[in-house]
């Protein structure tokens, strides 16, 4: 069993159970408590599970980790994804971006483009934008989110519905078995299932920690999107799916994109 397989198995065990021992993993897993541990750690770095003393619990399904944590977590599986959808980007192209650690990695990525108009309900991709002259970056109106400096609420979807665009890019907290697309606050679902409505491609930036990942509120599906973009391959009924429905799958492996 290689490190990833060990790593799914555990968060599998996790969920299972609500609630693992470094003792129970050791003898499960047949590693050192030390081992265990360490792989708890990294788990728990990546969003994956709670690391509590002892063991680990499941993530809270209501709850999202903290803007700034979330920011920093998987950074470079982030920045490659964001490349890679940018190449996917004409320039001169319309475009929605939405509330999402991963869409302001792709903000910046797109500043290497020229011609762009962008609608957003993010102030930090506004902020990342507004440097390119050349750009038309439009924000939508609403309440702001002090914690990550995202805007929701019925003004922002009213003026959402006033656009028709090229691309709809958008993030997400956690993707089901199923394919469901999951998310923490219900005005943020809104919003975006506003912007997939209203896009004429929707493209999805989500790395691999997303996958079955618990949050409460359901956004949508996998296949209602044109692309999705991520750093690992998804589980084998997210694959399926995919192919059922014509999505394209985009994987940002290190050096690489493969395409499946």
């Amino acid at each position: 069993m290689t490190q990833q397989e060990r790593h799914e198995a555990i968060v599998e065990l996790v969920r299972r159970q609500g609630y693992v021992s470094i003792e129970e993993l050791a003898n499960t897993f047949d590693v050192t408590p030390q081992t265990a541990r360490r792989d708890l750690n990294l788990l728990a770095e990546v969003g994956a599970l709670k690391r509590v003393h002892g063991g680990a619990g499941i993530e809270s399904s209501t709850v999202n980790t903290a803007y700034h944590t979330r920011k920093t977590l998987n950074l470079e599986a982030k920045q490659r994804i964001a490349e890679l959808l940018a190449s996917r980007i004409p320039d001169s192209a319309s475009l929605f971006i939405n509330i999402g650690t991963s869409n302001e990695f792709i903000a910046e990525a797109l500043c290497r483009h020229s011609g762009l108009e962008v609608i957003t309900n993010n102030l930090n991709v506004a902020a990342i934008l507004q440097q390119k002259t050349d750009f038309n970056v439009i924000v939508a109106g609403g309440q702001v989110r002090s914690r990550d400096g995202g805007i929701i609420g019925e003004a922002t979807i009213d003026f959402i519905n006033q656009f028709k665009v090229d691309y709809g890019i958008i993030g997400i907290s956690g993707i089901d078995r199923d394919g469901s697309l999951l998310e923490f606050d219900y005005q943020e679902v809104r919003v975006a299932q506003a912007i997939i409505r209203n896009s004429r491609q929707v493209f999805l930036a989500a790395d691999h920690t997303k996958f079955r990942r618990n949050a409460v509120v359901r956004q949508g599906n996998l296949a209602q999107l044109d692309a999705f973009f991520t750093d690992r391959p998804p589980p084998e009924p997210l694959v399926q799916l995919m192919r059922e429905n014509d999505v394209a799958l985009h994987v940002a492996m290190p050096d690489t994109d493969t395409k499946i």
